[in-house]
């Protein structure tokens, strides 16, 4: 991203403030254009400061904005204007069925190709080349064979689908990002200005420093709280690895150790409630339900996420022998809660107003106001008026990628709408399935991991949406499972190698190798990757059904996932051996899945092998000589 200053700079960073206030705007009065028009406007601001913020490749100009790029951002102001101007008509008409003009189509086809290079630039080519490739199957439709055959796309059809309806670029997936994320993405970059991250890091270290492996379990407490700054597993890990892995090296912990343990614990973070990555918002609105309803369903797998990973760090640690930061360096918890403990009612306000029922929007703009309020209790992390419009402007600047992403993925939704792609991809996976919903879930899995490889978390999450999520749904999972299934693996795609970019950024800040962190963090991830297939089969792990039941799911899952890191990691109360590594996996996998009779069979075998732990100690063991 470029770095402007003078008057470029001050241009610029009066349009990201503009943008940033009108969002706020459009939800406090009934005065704002309507929802269609917020669109329009989003899409506006987003092409503009992609066009002279993004240059069009890391050798271009990186201090000014070329001439070309300003005419790009013109010709966005120009193809936007157009809708306005034909409001009216636009609104009004039958789409697909009243004749578009030759200017019309023309102004079309522009703006597609201005949101794919905006795209491109923000966020790489990855998904404008899937964009490419479904419009060119929205042509090709009639030579091909099979389940992907259809009669074709005109290029009229294609243009009134993709840009003049609310089914292509101002489908659902931009009406999100224009109506919640960037509410998030502000109250996110205030808390940044505030000072939150750096007391989210003294207050897990404050809390968990002092521990064996402390360092490892700062970077999971300091992380999934960083999280709800940032949403991005790699900002996270940008933002934290700096201080973490050094200290987690430092400690003893080798290079891939504590590089996986970053990337996992900031992968987590779009995963963590109360304020999880724009997907969240996304599977809400495919559902048609609140987001506070989302909220509370992942709340059970992230306890089980990094319920099993810190068990890992401790389990990790003390077969090392590593101790944690010695007291005198560590802050003093008391201190760091009175300093800036307020730091966290911002965050508490956001939840409550969430769980009482209030919209995100209103919770996000309400909990902002309170948090600049609040911030004043201590002189320290006071937000003058520049750090807020700096907050304003980081906010819009954030959005701008991840509304480019939905407007990309909104043209992936109009072309599998438009041919029925969705319908015939749900038969044919049936039928190559035989009606079997496990290979189902993992044909779901492989291809949310492969999606997650070459692009953010949301528009991977959206193209399951719209292909995979309505074939599971009809083999009989629950709408929320199936969503929430397909959002963990294009989150899981971070630390998942062959791409792992959560990974990359560690190592490359630890100086670890690629494939060896790559496989730790896969180790530490475990459960990610478990969890999913068990809330499928049983949703009280989402918090559905009676509260026994979710009480019991929640405390023999709790256990489970412990066991599975005392499997993974081959120690528990002394290094494991193959067989009692077996036996823990064994009993995690039991204990994990909600059951009356797997539950009582995995609590034996679990006693069983804390059993042999205690009362046998092989000469494997001893000499330490278990591989793990």
């Amino acid at each position: 991203m470029r770095k402007l200053a003078g008057h470029a700079g001050l241009v610029v960073g009066v349009v990201a403030i503009a943008m940033s206030v009108y969002h706020v705007y459009a939800r406090l009065t009934v005065y704002a254009p309507d929802q269609q028009a917020l669109l329009y406007i989003t899409l506006a601001f987003s092409l503009v400061l992609s066009f002279l913020l993004w240059p069009r490749s890391q050798d271009a100009t990186q201090d000014r904005i070329p001439w070309e790029d300003l005419a790009l951002a013109g010709l966005s102001l120009a193809c936007i204007g157009y809708l306005f101007v034909n409001y009216d008509y636009i609104v009004n008409r039958f789409p697909t069925a009243d004749t578009l003009t030759r200017m019309d189509i023309a102004v079309g086809i522009t703006a597609t190709l201005l949101v794919l290079e905006a795209t491109r630039r923000t966020i790489g080519a990855a998904l404008p080349i899937v964009a490419i490739v479904f419009l060119v199957y929205g042509f090709a439709g009639p030579w091909l064979y099979g389940w992907t055959y259809h009669k074709g796309l005109s290029l009229e059809v294609t243009v009134d689908q993709v840009y003049f309806t609310t089914e292509g670029i101002f489908g659902v997936p931009m009406t999100v990002a224009a109506t919640y994320v960037i509410l998030f993405i502000i109250f996110g970059t205030f808390l940044e200005k505030s000072g939150a991250g750096q007391f989210f890091m003294n207050f897990a270290n404050a809390i968990a420093g002092g521990a064996r492996g402390g360092p490892g379990k700062v970077a999971v407490v300091s992380s999934s709280l960083f999280g709800t700054i940032s949403g991005s597993a790699v900002a996270n890990v940008m933002v934290d690895g700096w201080l973490t892995i050094p200290m987690m090296k430092k400690t003893g912990f080798k290079p891939e150790a504590a590089a996986a343990i970053e990337a996992v614990a900031s992968t987590g973070g779009q995963i963590m409630p109360p304020i999880m990555g724009a997907a969240a918002f996304v599977m809400a609105e495919f559902q048609g339900v609140s987001y506070t309803q989302v909220m509370i369903a992942a709340a059970i797998p992230a306890l089980f996420y990094y319920g099993a990973l810190f068990a890992a760090i401790h389990f990790n640690a003390v077969r090392s022998g590593l101790k944690g930061i010695p007291r005198e360096e560590l802050p003093i918890l008391g201190h760091i809660m009175l300093r800036q403990g307020h730091l966290f009612l911002p965050v508490i306000v956001l939840l409550t107003l969430l769980l009482y029922g209030f919209t995100p929007t209103y919770g996000a703009i309400i909990a902002t106001v309170a948090l600049v309020g609040i911030s004043w209790l201590r002189p320290s992390t006071g937000l003058g008026w520049r750090e807020c419009l700096e907050g304003l402007r980081d906010g819009a600047v954030q959005t701008v990628p991840v509304a480019m992403a939905c407007a990309s993925a909104g043209i992936v939704i109009g072309i599998v709408l438009q041919t029925g792609l969705a319908l015939r991809f749900t038969a044919f996976l049936i039928d190559f399935t035989y009606g079997s919903l496990l290979p189902a879930l993992l044909i779901t899995m492989v291809a949310g991991v492969i999606l997650g490889m070459g692009m953010p978390t949301t528009p991977a999450y959206i193209m399951q949406a719209a292909l995979l999520v309505p074939a599971i749904m009809k083999l009989g999972v629950e709408p929320m499972a199936a969503h929430m299934f397909a959002f963990y693996f294009s989150c899981l795609s971070a630390v998942t190698p062959p791409v792992a970019l959560a990974v990359y950024a560690a190592a490359s800040i630890g100086g670890a190798g690629l494939w060896a962190s790559g496989v730790q963090a896969m180790k530490f991830a475990a459960a990610g990757f478990i969890v999913p297939f068990f809330f499928v089969y049983n949703p009280a792990l989402l918090f559905q059904g009676p509260w026994p039941e979710i009480l019991g799911a929640v405390l023999t899952g709790t256990i489970g996932v412990v066991a599975l890191a005392a499997s993974l990691e081959g120690y528990f109360l002394r290094v494991a051996t193959w067989f009692e590594r077996a036996l823990f996996f064994a009993a995690a996998m039991l204990l994990i899945d909600p059951g009356a009779v797997t539950d009582v069979i995995g609590l034996v075998l679990l006693a069983v092998v804390l059993l042999l732990q205690k009362l046998w100690t092989p000469q494997s063991a001893i000499t330490g000589e278990a591989s793990t």
